[in-house]
């Protein structure tokens, strides 16, 4: 059994509701499993050939199911290569490279040489942010855009969310859709379907547990690609305020959006990426 996985029986019922989450995919997409140093790495790819590539990076304890309200229209115009990361529950090797070292990089690295990219513009969401900026820092002639939607690794991570999930348990209250909504910010019950996504899957699911690395100030002023960064300012998880002053202060090329009222999970927000990304 892979020790990302609580049972075997949990790593089936997660599998399952992927494949079932796939079959939904609005676009044609063709599935690759490209051969990397932590094992394979699955890949949807879908939009025309010639179009300019665009990859996808999800957040921890998600998949490439991230992207389906999305991929419609940033297929239209991009050849888009949705990532599964690995080490995550989705359809990759259950590895985890160390977030501490460059281990991440070289990773993508074998990911793009795999798929014949020589140069893409990278959207990543949480740790999929995190990776993105990673990569972004150690290979800036590889990324011609930077998109990051609540990244890791800018501002402060925050911890407060585990005493309110917590504490409920602890006194015999313990309600897994209440859990999800405080630590993505999601209510109303036209989420009901992405938070039962959510209990599912750390029902059954081990997620990562070390630290993001900070990235310095310098880091940040090397990134000379266009950068838009996009937060909700009731983030519980990261520190979306210091995350907007240091893009601001320090990322040379940068658009920078806070959002009133919105926590973690920063959805609808397609438009306003494809925009970014095709600005002349």
């Amino acid at each position: 059994m892979s020790t990302i996985y609580k049972s075997e029986a949990g790593a089936e019922t997660i599998a399952r509701r992927y494949e079932a989450l796939l079959e939904q995919w609005p676009v044609p997409a063709e599935h690759r499993d490209i051969p990397t140093r932590e094992g394979d790495t699955f890949v949807l790819i879908s939009g025309p050939a010639d179009a300019p590539p665009l990859v996808l990076l999800h957040g921890s304890g998600g998949n490439s199911a991230t992207w389906l309200g999305d991929i419609a229209s940033w297929s239209g115009h991009f050849r888009t290569y949705a990532v599964d990361m690995p080490g995550e529950p989705g359809g990759s090797a259950p590895s985890r490279p160390t977030l501490a070292s460059e281990e991440v990089a070289l990773w993508l690295d074998d990911v793009l040489a795999g798929l014949r990219i020589s140069r893409t513009a990278l959207l990543g969401i949480s740790l999929g942010g995190w990776t993105a900026t990673d990569y972004a820092i150690r290979r800036p002639g590889k990324v011609s855009a930077l998109a990051l939607l609540c990244p890791g690794g800018i501002g402060g991570q925050r911890y407060g969310w585990m005493f309110k999930a917590i504490l409920p348990r602890l006194f015999g209250r313990h309600d897994p859709r209440r859990s999800a909504g405080v630590v993505t910010g999601l209510t109303g019950p036209e989420l009901e379907s992405i938070l039962d996504d959510v209990v599912l899957t750390f029902e059954h699911f081990k997620p990562r547990t070390e630290r993001l690395p900070r990235f310095t100030d310098d880091q940040l002023a090397s990134l000379s690609m266009p950068v838009l960064a996009i937060v909700g300012d009731r983030d519980v998880m990261f520190d979306s305020a210091e995350t907007a002053r240091r893009i601001t202060k320090f990322v040379p090329n940068h658009t920078m959006r806070v959002l009133p009222g919105v926590g973690h999970a920063v959805l609808g927000q397609t438009e306003t990426v494809l925009e970014f990304l095709t600005a002349p």
